[in-house]
């Protein structure tokens, strides 16, 4: 049984799925404060970490619930979730993603959902049409799509989240569900497709095209000028930034150029809306992170910066988090600084 579907069977609580209100139940009601620069963090995972018995502590060694321990000790104020469509162990499903995104709004964070419209990962080197999708022709495809952000957000709605942004696709520069998605195909048409259904229930939801090498303007110019000539609908444009320890200065400061000529060009704001270096860099992630802020900050045009996976263990494979052994590291001490 999908982990999804256990959760379920446990009936409807703070900490499992919530797709039906209990008798009694009133969606959430916290205030958001969607004011100021978002110190964003992607935590996709927590669930599935706990789940496997990880826990979270400060500096003190209080062991905390991660996004509040994010919240409190190192000045996040936004989450980032990834949508999955039918992922084999339930992980990252419509049902998951409820249960952190009602955990999220209930600590008065701002959230993000990331749709990767894939059973799984979906970048630059996989872009994976979910298997339920995969003989579909254009038209039934949009129509899947549309139902897909229908479902979840409508999901987010019932249970009183309201996303700020909300990506069509995850990191799309060649781009999403191929062959039928590919960036010269139909990949601008499915952008509007999403974007529609995302306004359909969020009208003020911010829609996020996104791309990764937030540092090489070509791959971004490639994409935008396609969406500018096809008059894609969209808000915002999401980079991703990992920049190398040993070059990171030149990475970060290309970057902000390309902020600057994108902004320009096309007339949008933008997002960081993944960011990560080796947690065994700290000193460096810090500089990093510092350059990076104050950049983003004094460009005018970026809505924040969103660290991918914190939380992450090395011991998992993942090793761009910014905790270690459950502790944060001082990567993130630039949002602690600036609250």
């Amino acid at each position: 049984m999908a982990a999804g579907a256990m959760l379920m069977a446990c009936g409807c609580t703070e900490e499992s799925p919530v797709t039906v209100h209990p008798e009694g139940w009133e969606p959430a009601t916290t205030v958001i404060d969607r004011s100021k620069f978002a110190h964003g963090a992607d935590v996709s995972w927590v669930t599935e970490l706990e789940h496997k018995g990880y826990t979270f502590a400060n500096e003190a060694g209080t062991e905390k619930e991660c996004m509040e321990l994010l919240r409190d000790d190192c000045g996040v104020n936004a989450i980032r979730l990834r949508v999955w469509v039918n992922p084999e162990q339930g992980w990252n499903d419509i049902h998951d993603v409820v249960v952190k995104a009602r955990r999220a709004n209930n600590l008065g964070l701002r959230v993000m959902i990331d749709f990767h419209f894939s059973d799984t990962w979906a970048d630059p080197g996989a872009q994976i049409t979910p298997a339920a999708w995969a003989e579909m022709d254009l038209t039934q495809l949009k129509e899947a799509m549309a139902a897909h952000v229908d479902e979840m957000l409508s999901a987010l709605k019932q249970v009183g989240v309201e996303p700020e942004w909300v990506q069509i696709g995850n990191e799309t520069r060649g781009g999403m569900m191929l062959p039928l998605g590919d960036l010269d195909a139909h990949f601008a048409e499915l952008v509007d497709n999403g974007y529609a259904a995302v306004k359909a229930v969020f009208p003020e939801a911010k829609v996020v095209v996104h791309l990764d090498c937030g540092d090489q303007l070509w791959l971004y110019t490639r994409m935008f000028d396609k969406l500018k000539t096809a008059g894609t609908r969209y808000d915002v444009i999401g980079m991703s930034l990992y920049p190398d320890p040993s070059n990171w200065s030149k990475t970060v400061d290309d970057c902000l150029k390309n902020i600057s000529t994108l902004a320009t060009t096309y007339g949008k704001r933008l997002v960081i809306a993944e960011v990560g270096m080796d947690y065994r860099e700290a000193d460096t992630a810090d500089a990093m992170m510092r350059s990076l802020y104050a950049g983003c900050t004094a460009s005018g045009v970026v809505d924040g910066i969103f660290w991918w996976e914190p939380e992450a263990p090395a011991e998992e494979g993942y090793t761009k988090g910014c905790f270690d052994n459950g502790h944060p590291t001082k990567a993130l001490d630039v949002f602690k600084e600036n609250i």
